[in-house]
């Protein structure tokens, strides 16, 4: 016998949350001009999502504000204070090997 329940599914175990939770779904269409131009600029630019990064922290950024997701710092998110588009992590190909 199998103790693993009636299609396979462990049974008594607690599922175990996403690390940054759940988020609703844009429902209203609160965001779709920002998520238009997003999907938009990957389509022009054949997916290369580092040319689309500008449109990605405004859709990041529209949801946000419409409290379809947490209040985040961008620079958590990836996208640099400074300049708005990179963190300081991107630098690393910069670097001068000696």
């Amino acid at each position: 016998m199998s103790a693993g329940g009636a299609f396979g599914g462990n049974r008594g175990l607690r599922p175990v949350p996403p690390e940054k939770g759940v988020f609703p779904l844009d429902h209203m269409h609160e965001c779709d001009v920002e998520k238009k131009d997003y999907l938009s600029c990957l389509k022009s630019s054949s997916h290369q999502s580092d040319k689309c990064r500008h449109f990605s922290k405004k859709y990041l950024e529209c949801r946000m504000a419409k409290n379809l997701m947490a209040r985040q710092d961008m620079s958590e998110l990836g996208f640099g204070k400074e300049t708005g588009t990179e963190a300081p992590a991107e630098n690393e190909s910069k670097r001068i090997d000696g």
